[in-house]
């Protein structure tokens, strides 16, 4: 059960560091209905620095790989669709944090703001968008993401 969460200073000192995503669905406004967002299993991963900064990269769990170093270009368009990536500057406020993005695999995001509202579950961060258009099919949308912390991994 997700619980919201108000203590900004204490966000602030739990933010910082790497997380891994979790789950990434969509509901949709019209009708409710839920499904995976970026298909199954995407790999993502969010770091905050204490110096206020961020950098995001999401990939679908099924990429296409390349026959070569030299991707054809239905290849490039293929992992340009199947990822997003961003970096700028964030602030914590009681309900949300705040992407200032200075730059974006899509030129559209870049100089953008995107609005996260948080809530807990466990250990584990939730993030849910405002309601959004889903830039692959045009439907509104509403996004939820969860996050989990990760340490230092060694091999």
């Amino acid at each position: 059960m997700s619980e919201a969460h108000g203590d900004t200073h204490e966000m602030e000192s739990t933010l910082p560091g790497t997380w891994r995503m979790t789950r990434w669905t969509r509901r949709l406004v019209a009708t409710g209905e839920e499904s995976d967002a970026f298909g199954p299993d995407p790999k993502g991963f969010m770091s905050y620095d204490l110096a206020g900064r961020l950098m995001v990269i999401v990939v679908r769990g099924s990429r296409i790989r390349p026959e070569s170093s030299l991707p054809t270009d239905a290849e490039k368009l293929a992992l340009f669709d199947s990822m997003f990536a961003y970096a700028g500057t964030y602030r914590v406020e009681p309900d949300r944090i705040v992407h200032e993005l200075d730059t974006s695999w899509n030129e559209l995001w870049s100089g953008s703001r995107q609005t996260r509202f948080y809530s807990w579950d466990g250990k584990r961060l939730v993030y849910t968008s405002p309601p959004t258009v889903d830039p692959l099919d045009g439907q509104e949308c509403v996004y939820t993401i969860t996050w989990e912390k990760i340490g230092r991994e060694r091999s």
